[in-house]
């Protein structure tokens, strides 16, 4: 395996197994995004952290996203409003905001490469709903202190070149970066603080009774003082009530080949484009080509089948493009909960959780990295803030099955929303050139009956 170090160098660091009984502060099970700023954090303020990963660092989701770090959560806005009320909505957008400007300062230092990073998200909207996004603008700017500004329909598609799309959220301070390289770079800074990963040890046993925890796994023994499950859908083997709750979401994402200046007469927004309905999110990559990731499903499947299913939907939503050439496919699993919100907290004293991230993985899982880091460390609970979506069984296969179906029929309604919209849109088109032509008509007749009467009166004055 070659990972890169904190300077962002190749390394030749081979996995490390635990291959010894271990004594330690805090374990924490799962090197992915979560795992390792929980790691970074709790090391850096003085603790003993032992991370065990079932296969390789990033092996899941967090070694397979885009890097787009936008605030938000799975749950829109309004229904999260409806459960938790206008308070808690606030403070937990501004906590997914601080967890954007977290992986900006690691992404940032001026000691180390740059990540690729450039700025600005998009949110957009595939049917008409200018009345609204004007009073979301007041929510988040007002209310929430969200950084966030609305693009009206001329504006969103002059940037992107699509009837596909009406208007936008743009939030400046949203960015995007090479997600695998931030990746490697928390793990190298955790291993710099002092951090043991253990690679290729999954955790096939726990016992979280008592003040020392105990986990087992194939080849050794560890008894933490606090243990950290941040290990998503894999959890099963060890604590499978947990993994439960969690339905199983595979994405599958694609590169093109470069497409030249034609993608900039396309898409001239430089930031990562999501749409509103949580089907589509793109970005232009490598100055000329562009990422995609497809809809998800419940049901996972060797990631060079949906480069079929992306070349489509390219196609279908920019036209001008053309049938573009697909480079690589890649994909990985993501949790998702019931509710549509995160897993972070502490279920019992010394026993924490941080998963169900969904399609916000990036800025959330760094959150979540900091309420439980802090939670460990200064007995901090803001975590709380996450109390009221609970543990919620997902419904196994039967619940995969559901998924699958919702998730058809979702973009299923999606497509004949936005295809409504564009016919209403037509509709209204059409409707302003029959008036335009009635008018111009309606100018003819009157020019002709003013001639008319002008060569009357001349008939008139000559007799």
């Amino acid at each position: 395996m070659t990972l890169t170090d904190a300077n962002g160098n190749a390394s030749d660091t081979e996995r490390r197994r635990l291959g010894a009984d271990l004594d330690v502060e805090i374990c924490i099970v799962g090197a992915g995004l979560a795992g390792l700023t929980i790691a970074l954090e709790t090391a850096r303020a003085g603790y003993n952290v032992v991370v065990l990963e079932a296969r390789t660092i990033g092996w899941g989701a967090s070694g397979h996203q885009l890097g787009t770090v936008m605030p938000g959560y799975d749950l829109p806005i309004d229904d999260l409003l409806g459960r938790v009320g206008l308070a808690a909505t606030s403070e937990l957008w501004k906590l997914s905001q601080a967890g954007g400007d977290y992986i900006r300062r690691i992404a940032a230092d001026p000691a180390l490469p740059a990540l690729a990073v450039t700025d600005g998200t998009l949110e957009v909207s595939t049917v008409d709903v200018g009345d609204r996004l004007i009073a979301r603008m007041q929510l988040l700017n007002d209310d929430f202190g969200i950084d966030a500004e609305g693009w009206q329909l001329e504006r969103v598609r002059d940037v992107l070149r699509t009837r596909r799309y009406f208007h936008a959220v743009h939030y400046p301070r949203g960015f995007q970066l090479d997600g695998r390289a931030y990746l490697m770079r928390l793990a190298a800074l955790a291993r710099q603080a002092g951090v043991r990963i253990f690679e290729d040890t999954p955790v096939i046993g726990l016992d979280a009774s008592g003040i020392r925890k105990r986990i087992v796994t194939p080849s050794a023994k560890l008894r933490a003082a606090q243990v950290v499950l941040a290990g998503n859908v894999h959890l099963g083997t060890a604590v499978p009530r947990l993994a439960a709750t969690l339905l199983p979401v595979w994405r599958h994402a694609a590169i093109t080949a470069p497409l030249g200046e034609k993608l900039h007469q396309v898409i001239g927004f430089k930031g990562s484009v999501v749409d509103s309905d949580g089907i589509d999110h793109f970005r232009v990559v490598d100055g000329d080509r562009l990422m995609w990731v497809s809809p998800e499903t419940t049901w996972d499947a060797p990631a060079k089948r949906f480069a079929g299913p992306i070349r489509r939907r390219i196609r279908s939503i920019f036209p001008a493009l053309g049938t573009v050439a697909i480079e690589a496919t890649w994909g990985g699993a993501v949790g998702q909960t019931v509710h549509q919100m995160p897993q972070i907290g502490q279920l019992r004293k010394g026993l924490w959780i941080a998963s169900g991230f969904s399609r916000q993985g990036l800025n959330t899982s760094a959150m979540a990295g900091q309420l439980v880091a802090r939670g460990i460390d200064i007995n901090d609970d803001q975590w709380r803030l996450f109390s009221p979506f609970e543990l919620v069984w997902a419904g196994g296969p039967t619940g995969r099955v559901a998924g699958q179906v919702i998730g058809l029929w979702t973009r299923g309604r999606a497509a004949a929303a936005g295809a409504f919209a564009r016919y209403r849109e037509g509709a209204k088109v059409r409707e302003v050139k029959r008036a335009e032509k009635r008018e111009a008509a309606n100018r003819e007749i009157a020019r002709r009956v003013r001639l008319s009467k002008q060569s009357e009166r001349r008939d008139d004055q000559s007799v």
